[in-house]
């Protein structure tokens, strides 16, 4: 005959039994709670100030860099929520499939939401470029005459402008960063300036806190005028450095600057395309000719290569420059070495 186990030995299995299935039954509610985390996460309603609210997802982006920007824009405020976005996309099989572009997000809206106008690449389609060396009259041009846009600006003067842009001069001009504006079609073009003034904003800033030392610049907005008369005189990018000393060397020494760009823009609608010599005499706050020291304010848009060139030019001696016809210049030191150059060059570009 068989022996019978004993009543404690199978109780001890049943208590083993119950543990298990205990463990078992947490094991399943665990990833069932994180999916109901999740599922709340992503359709958790997100409100935008400012709304619209843009987002440039550079190239190269991972899914995590894109949900910590996000995180960092004030897009999602709740404690943890990069890691639930990256974690949510992820489980979707999202994370090799988002596009870079500019994005701008409607309030309201969810984290889902978000995520899927990434994966479409469904960024904004409108787009406004400002270049290089244009001149604040010339952005209005392109804001006013741009048919996705609306036209809040259009009766406001630059002063109106500037005020509403935050800019502590009386003139916007120089304010505003040269780059491509991508937008969603109805937005208002005061919207685009005021996202091209505060990227003009940081770079400036950026630049300043690294610049070369000694420079005869008190303020960013010095740096600024002469970032803006670099751009102008600036015919191939390779002279860009070298064109930045000639000024730096000429306000070290209270040589005037004499630069004709400068005087043209003081000309403003009187500028018929030709300077002539009694254009030089005639005497205007931008007449370089005329007056010592930077102009009052920019004459143009500067680029960030030209801030860059202003706030770190090349270490040199030279006073003078003149075009050489191809775009380049021909520096010297002295104005004997400038005269001969500008017999060489026929003249053309004489500093």
């Amino acid at each position: 005959m068989g022996k019978t186990p004993d009543k404690p030995a199978r109780r001890q299995g049943a208590g083993i039994t119950r543990w298990l299935m205990r463990v078992a039954m947490l094991a399943a509610a665990i990833p069932m709670a994180a999916a109901g985390l999740l599922f709340i996460f992503s359709k958790q309603e997100l409100i935008f100030n400012p709304a619209p609210l843009a987002y440039d997802l550079k190239s190269g982006s991972t899914l995590r860099s894109v949900a910590r920007d996000l995180e960092a824009l004030g897009i999602m405020t709740t404690p943890g929520s990069a890691l639930l976005f990256e974690v949510m996309g992820r489980l979707r099989g999202d994370a090799p499939h988002i596009k870079a572009g500019n994005y701008e997000f409607e309030s309201p809206a969810t984290p889902l939401k978000l995520l899927q106008k990434m994966t479409r690449g469904d960024a904004t389609q409108s787009a406004v470029r400002f270049i290089d060396g244009w001149t604040f009259r010339q952005i209005r041009q392109a804001l006013d005459t741009h048919e996705a846009l609306r036209h809040d600006t259009k009766d406001m003067s630059n002063q109106a402008i500037a005020r509403a842009l935050g800019v502590p001069e009386a003139q916007p001009e120089g304010w505003i960063f040269p780059e491509t504006f991508h937008f969603s079609r109805g937005a208002s073009d005061l919207a685009v300036l005021k996202r091209a003034h505060r990227l003009m904003q940081q770079h400036l800033a950026t630049q300043w806190s690294s610049r070369a030392a000694d420079l005869p610049l008190a303020t960013p907005y010095e740096a600024l005028i002469l970032a803006s008369i670099v751009e102008k005189e600036t015919g191939k990018a390779a002279d860009r450095a070298m064109v930045a000393s000639v000024f730096v060397n000429r306000l070290r020494v209270n040589m005037r600057l004499q630069t004709d760009p400068s005087v043209i823009y003081g000309m403003g609608d009187d500028y018929s395309g030709t300077l002539r010599r009694r254009d030089l005499q005639a005497d205007t706050p931008w007449n370089t000719y005329t007056r010592a020291g930077l102009p009052p304010t920019p004459i143009a848009m500067p680029g960030l290569a030209s801030i860059q060139a202003a706030l770190n030019p090349a270490d040199s001696k030279m006073l003078y420059f003149v075009a050489r016809g191809d775009g380049s210049s021909q520096f010297s030191r002295t104005l004997e070495e400038h005269n001969a150059a500008v017999n060489k060059y026929l003249r053309s570009g004489k500093r």
